[in-house]
């Protein structure tokens, strides 16, 4: 069967997001295809927004509106405590928790030799270089528990012990190979609280 061009082209951009497949960005360019222009209109507007009006935190690499995020620049947070995350999206995670008041820092990615991820393609320096001005006493690791985020935590505290910092890593009860993004929020609320030394 031949699609008319546009149809077409929608679908293979659709499918290339996330857990898109092909049949679901089939289904949803129809209903685009079915939905009112205006809202049609909305979303694109929406999505053009995302790249135009967000950036990255130049402190702690969250997504922002300004140079520096509302975490970082809110005097209620405290300053002495940083979480370190491997994306932006697990931020949005802890703070759906209401447990956690200190600061974040976003690594951009886990080691994983094998994909290319290694220490210059994360945000490590800029994490020793916040903890080298010594207002931070304690760096929390809320890496994914699996086999790259046990192999990061690791490494980070290999390099954080010498700098006088106290080190601790959020409790279990996020299941192994599992993503903070998509665990409930009591599940990450008792990680947090319950966070050990390493």
């Amino acid at each position: 069967m031949l699609i008319a061009e546009p149809l077409q082209t929608a679908i293979d951009e659709l499918s290339k997001l996330p857990s898109i497949g092909k049949k679901t960005a089939q289904r949803l360019a129809l209903y685009l295809l079915k939905t009112d222009t205006e809202d049609v209109e909305r979303l694109a507007e929406s999505i053009l927004d995302l790249k135009r009006k967000l950036r990255f935190c130049k402190i702690c690499f969250n997504i922002s509106v300004d140079e520096v995020c509302e975490i970082c620049s809110s005097p209620k947070r405290d300053k002495s405590i940083v979480c370190v995350v491997e994306e932006a999206s697990d931020i949005i995670a802890i703070e759906k928790t209401n447990e956690y008041n200190g600061l974040y820092h976003v690594l951009g990615g886990v080691l994983s030799p094998l994909s290319g991820m290694g220490i210059d393609s994360l945000h490590v320096k800029e994490l020793l270089d916040r903890i080298s001005e010594g207002t931070i006493q304690e760096v929390i690791l809320a890496l994914n528990p699996d086999t790259e985020g046990e192999a990061t935590s690791l490494y980070l505290a290999k390099i954080l012990k010498p700098m006088k910092v106290k080190v601790t890593r959020i409790a279990r009860g996020l299941p192994m190979g599992g993503d903070l993004e998509f665990a409930d929020e009591a599940t990450i609320g008792r990680a947090v609280l319950n966070r050990i030394s390493l």
